[in-house]
């Protein structure tokens, strides 16, 4: 695979540096911008994938097509990942607004928590694995 990778070093260059942006970024703790990076991920994915079409021999290369299923797999599981978060954070800002959960959170400093959110743009293609091909 690495022969096939000198050809298009920007490409994957531009996954790993988008995917090092996830995981500090995952760090901070900040939703927002943790839709951001993930976001710039999924679009070098998409070019990544889209690499596989214009090289007809690359993807009957068996380490890329793992590559692929790989990819589909960790995509899966971040969507899934997103709705488990913004699903806890519904719960976790509906529970606070009960009483008598009110008066303590106000009291304790335990404000409303903000929803994990990619942006309209990526919020249709992060909802579906990618588009694999094998043929």
């Amino acid at each position: 695979m690495k022969g096939y990778a000198a050809h298009e070093k920007g490409t994957l260059e531009a996954v790993i540096q988008a995917r090092n942006a996830a995981v500090s970024a995952e760090r901070t703790g900040d939703p927002q911008a943790m839709g951001q990076a993930e976001g710039v991920l999924g679009a070098a994915l998409g070019r990544l994938i889209a690499l596989s079409e214009a090289y007809p021999d690359l993807k009957a290369n068996a380490n890329f097509q793992q590559l692929q299923a790989e990819l589909s797999d960790i995509e899966n599981k971040l969507a899934a990942a997103r709705r488990f978060f913004n699903n806890a954070v519904g719960e976790y800002n509906t529970g606070r607004e009960q009483f008598p959960a009110v008066v303590f959170a106000n009291m304790f400093g335990f404000g409303p928590r903000v929803f994990f959110d990619v942006g309209e743009d990526q919020r249709a293609t992060l909802d579906q694995a990618p588009q694999v091909k094998f043929n």
